[in-house]
């Protein structure tokens, strides 16, 4: 046997032997599954339901997830990072803690003063309220559960919550759309949705909780509120910030140019971010817990994250070409001629959202060399640059040339948070004199 096919054989036995990628498969399984059903289903889910409706729905999604992203103070995050499962039960604790004192908080407010959400939503009554609050519930729970979940590896379990997540959404979106409930409808399904994944995630949960519950106490509670006080004021305030800055095109494109255009945005930008959630759902999981895997055992983490952010380019490339060649013509023929706009809209965006694929490894990464400060302030850099372009842009320029200038001014910070992290890793771990591209690519 030669030199090259020994090295061969060696590579495919890591490979087999890797737990990393087995786990990765496992998620990506579960996630191919949810994208099927949903991509199956979605031709007739769009023949159902107008741009108006998705429009309605989008304002209501975007309030929701910018008051979501601070639900669990991202304390569900930070329950990934100790050793000792004694700790992060307490952590978890904690976080659901946090779920329940901010819901009361935001549900004083919405009956003090209804009209704030309902200006923002374009909805009326009690019952969108009600929802509302339903919905942050559900994700603080999930959020936790699922993070839970993730440190324990129990991976199967997730995969499987992605799967449940998609048909349960998917089957009661056709059957609310054939009672022609409109808006409502959409709204109620993706709570539904969260609610059923949750449920699956819990049963991890609910075991340990059985063997820990001693461990639960306040005294424990109140020194790591105190220790990982940097998630709640950098991690949940970065989350917050991006929760906003990913819900204000909607906001601000319904202001200026109405419902129907913010609701093709707002099937354009799911449509696009449907597939990248095939890779990103099962590698966030996976690879967080990797990467923290590595720092407790005292490895580098730093070519682990320049690998990843280089895959993901790689995979990214010809799928975003087809994208910006085609998308006005494949929008009109897998979805009806009604969202011919929102492929027109897609062309502009994967611009922004090939690079939103490649910052997953900043992200989490960020988060685990505890550099949220830093982050949270390139966030609020992100958000006031979005939104002036979406307000110049509202004020000066047609639907399509905004949307093509918030896609570049996206793009371009994004690749600009790529380098800045993977900077702070290599000075972190004082490699970067001594890389070379070899190092990388063996």
């Amino acid at each position: 046997m030669t030199t090259k096919e020994t090295k061969i054989k060696s590579l495919k036995i890591k490979l087999k032997e890797s737990s990393f990628l087995k786990n990765i498969m496992i998620v990506m399984g579960g996630t191919a599954a949810a994208q099927i059903i949903s991509y199956s289903l979605s031709p007739i889910i769009s023949r159902l339901f107008t741009p108006l409706d998705f429009g309605i729905f989008g304002s209501f999604s975007a309030v929701a997830g910018i008051i979501g992203s601070l639900i669990t103070l991202d304390y569900s995050q930070a329950l990934m990072l100790p050793k000792e499962k004694s700790e992060a039960i307490n952590l978890f604790s904690l976080s659901i803690a946090s779920t329940v004192i901010i819901c009361f908080i935001i549900s004083i407010i919405t009956i003090i003063k209804p009209s704030l959400f309902h200006n923002l939503t374009k909805t009326n009554g009690w019952g969108p309220l009600i929802l509302f609050l339903l919905a942050l519930i559900i994700t603080g729970i999930n959020s936790s559960s699922q993070a839970w979940a993730i440190r324990s590896k129990a991976f199967k379990r997730t995969s499987l919550s992605q799967v449940i997540r998609s048909l349960g959404s998917s089957s009661s979106r056709i059957v609310f759309g054939a009672f022609k409930v409109g808006a409502f409808g959409l709204i109620v399904s993706s709570i539904l949705a969260d609610f059923l994944a949750t449920i699956n995630l819990s049963r991890v949960v609910i075991a340990d909780l059985k063997s820990l519950k001693h461990d639960i106490q306040y005294d424990k509670m109140a020194k790591l509120a105190k220790e990982y006080i940097d998630f709640p004021l950098y991690s949940a305030s970065q989350n917050f910030v991006n929760a906003i800055s990913s819900g204000i095109p909607v906001l601000l494109i319904t202001k200026f140019y109405g419902l129907s255009a913010a609701g093709a945005y707002a099937f354009g930008i799911s449509m696009l971010q449907a597939p990248m959630s095939l890779v990103l759902t099962a590698l966030r999981q996976v690879l967080f817990q990797k990467a923290c895997e590595f720092q407790h055992e005292g490895k580098g983490i730093f070519l682990l994250y320049i690998r990843t952010v280089l895959v993901l380019l790689a995979m990214a490339i010809i799928p975003s070409l087809i994208i910006i060649i085609w998308a006005p013509q494949l929008f009109s023929f897998i979805f009806g001629a009604r969202w011919q706009l929102a492929g027109v809209l897609a062309r502009s965006l994967i611009i922004w959202m090939l690079f939103v694929f490649c910052n997953l490894p900043a992200t989490i990464f960020s988060r685990i060399i505890r550099v949220q400060r830093f982050v949270f302030f390139y966030d609020i850099v992100l958000l006031v640059a979005r939104t002036a372009t979406l307000v110049f842009g509202g004020i000066y320029l047609k639907l399509t040339q905004t949307v093509m200038a918030f896609a570049v001014v996206g793009a371009l910070m994004n690749l600009f948070l790529i380098y800045s992290v993977g900077q702070k890793i290599a000075k972190k771990e004082k490699i970067i004199d001594s890389l070379s591209l070899k190092d990388i690519f063996t």
